[in-house]
């Protein structure tokens, strides 16, 4: 019975290099007749999208990340003409440093560093790792991906002596997300330290007349590339954010965008089995029963796509995890994802995903080639890379044992093509989902909250030190301070500000131990 339904429900794309196996996912005989019409809708909604229908309200903008790859499907000949263009540049731009023609004081750049966060780092970190190679790579890649000083602190030192010759990419639409301004003036402060002029190691990708485009030009960086409101962060991969990294890295970038092109052709199909993008979002749909009941667990059995689980983290769960449906109703929607890669899985959280609550469904990614050349057979007759498939279909077989769903997406080899297939294959399932639930999957509301109340924190510090500065003879506990500030409702917050100002040294504030947190002082 196995074989037969596999033979039914598996499917190979040869124009993508890709197969898509849901047979074990048990779905109703007549699921696909029930969800057509659904579908159908969710189709039409994608073709407005393409055809630059507005998509996001709350800030009045088009969704047009599907023109990148392919720009004449733009709905305004300006726009394919910039697409065009700031693709034609990146690629003349990053052939210039490696050529050595732009280079810094101190020589041909070596290395560069990517300053930003979430999409902005997410994608570049991703293809990096996935399509890298140290031996080949024209520069080497590095990241300031939080605003985390002691994770900056070890990027710089395994950066080292090569800080003279490193290029930096600072990306941020609005130029003002505080974790890359943040990461910004520390990369900046690293290079004056060495006595090195921060402008002419620095390239700005962002949103024209930002305040980091505004940065750039008066300080006279060496180069700016434009981030378009149309390109969410999430989906920004196909842009300058990560083209022009993985130019600098060697990559071919057009092979990722060729990749990603001919799956979004594929994928406007009306043809349910001949849409695999369809079919992802179909079982979403049927695994969580429609409400995202159960998680999604990435397992790719491949080294290089170890990262792909936190890529499409912020892909899938920021664009689906919403709270409100189209109608404003209250559905708290969305799909969690989570993931390591095979076979690690297998000694790592398995063992829960067989035995343990049933709350999630897997995705399998299985690449057929090993590698370039011929494996050490550690057995005989048997290599590594056969070990690794067969942990694959082992791991697979034992969670459909215990009636575990999965899918598995099969290709070739990690190739650019490839990544550019994966990355426009969840991109389109993610946009088919959001309308098959009805939910609008490119705004982020709970984003901004989490950014407002952070600065929120930042301005309550201000007050928090002023007030113990100018009171300095004596210690108050967080109560005491958060009475005297006006901040009664924020007692925690002072607390927790307090506890972080008199861990760093350089804040000078002195805390007074206390057996508990309401017995604390803290004193400038």
């Amino acid at each position: 019975m196995n074989w037969e339904r596999f033979n039914r429900f598996y499917s190979e794309y040869p124009s993508i290099g890709l197969g898509l196996d849901i047979s074990r996912m048990n779905f109703a005989d007549d699921f696909f007749d029930v969800m057509g019409p659904k579908f159908a809708e969710a189709l039409s909604a994608m073709q407005e999208l393409e055809k630059g229908a507005i998509a996001n309200p709350d800030e009045n903008r088009m969704v047009g990340h599907y023109w990148l790859r392919n720009s004449g499907l733009a709905p305004d000949p300006e726009l394919t003409k910039v697409i065009d263009e700031t693709l034609a540049d990146l690629e003349s731009f990053a052939a210039a440093v490696i050529s050595g023609e732009i280079s810094s004081a101190n020589g041909k750049f070596k290395s560069f560093l990517v300053v930003g966060i979430g999409g902005s780092a997410l994608g570049p970190q991703f293809v990096a790792n996935a399509l890298g190679n140290p031996a080949t790579d024209q520069l080497k890649p590095y990241f300031f991906d939080n605003t985390d000083p002691d994770g900056m602190d070890r990027v710089l030192a395994e950066i080292g002596e090569d800080l003279a010759r490193t290029l930096v990419v600072v990306i941020s639409k609005s130029g003002g997300t505080k974790e890359t301004r943040n990461g910004m003036l520390e990369s900046r402060a690293a290079f004056e330290s060495k006595g090195l002029k921060f402008a002419d190691h620095a390239v700005a990708v962002t949103g024209a007349g930002s305040q980091l485009d505004q940065v750039a030009s008066s300080e006279g960086w060496i180069k700016t590339f434009p981030m378009w409101d149309w390109v969410g962060g999430r989906t920004s991969e196909l842009c300058a954010v990560g083209l022009l990294p993985a130019a600098l890295q060697g990559i071919p970038i057009r092979g990722m965008l060729q990749g990603a092109a001919a799956c979004d052709e594929l994928t406007r199909g009306d043809d349910v089995s001949n849409n695999p993008a369809a079919l992802l979002a179909l079982m979403w749909f049927h695994a969580g029963g429609g409400t995202g009941a159960k998680d999604m667990v990435i397992l790719p059995y491949k080294d290089r796509l170890e990262l792909f689980s936190r890529y499409l983290q912020q892909l899938v769960m920021e664009s689906l995890g919403k709270e409100k449906d189209l109608n404003g109703n209250v559905v708290n929607q969305g799909i969690a994802v989570y993931g390591n890669k095979g076979s690690t899985d297998q000694h790592a959280y398995v063992q829960q995903l067989r035995e343990g609550v049933l709350n999630f469904f897997a995705t399998f990614i299985e690449v057929l080639k090993d590698r370039e050349g011929a494996s050490l057979e550690v057995d005989p007759s048997v290599t590594t890379g056969e070990y690794l498939s067969g942990f694959f279909l082992g791991t697979r077989e034992a969670l459909y044992e215990k009636d575990r769903e999965s899918i598995t997406i099969t290709v070739d080899a990690v190739t650019p093509e490839t990544v550019g297939v994966l990355i426009a294959l969840f991109e389109r399932a993610v946009g088919f989902y959001a309308s098959l639930v009805g939910i609008n999957a490119y705004h982020q509301p709970g984003v901004e909250a989490g950014k407002k109340a952070a600065g929120a924190v930042i301005d309550l510090q201000y007050k928090i030190v002023d007030y113990l500065s100018t009171n300095p003879e004596k210690s108050y506990t967080a109560d005491q301070i958060a009475q005297n500030i006006g901040a009664e409702q924020q007692t925690e917050w002072v607390y927790k500000v307090c506890e972080h100002l008199s861990a760093n040294p350089d804040k000078s504030v002195k805390r007074d131990q206390g057996d508990r947190p309401e017995n604390r002082s803290y004193q400038a």
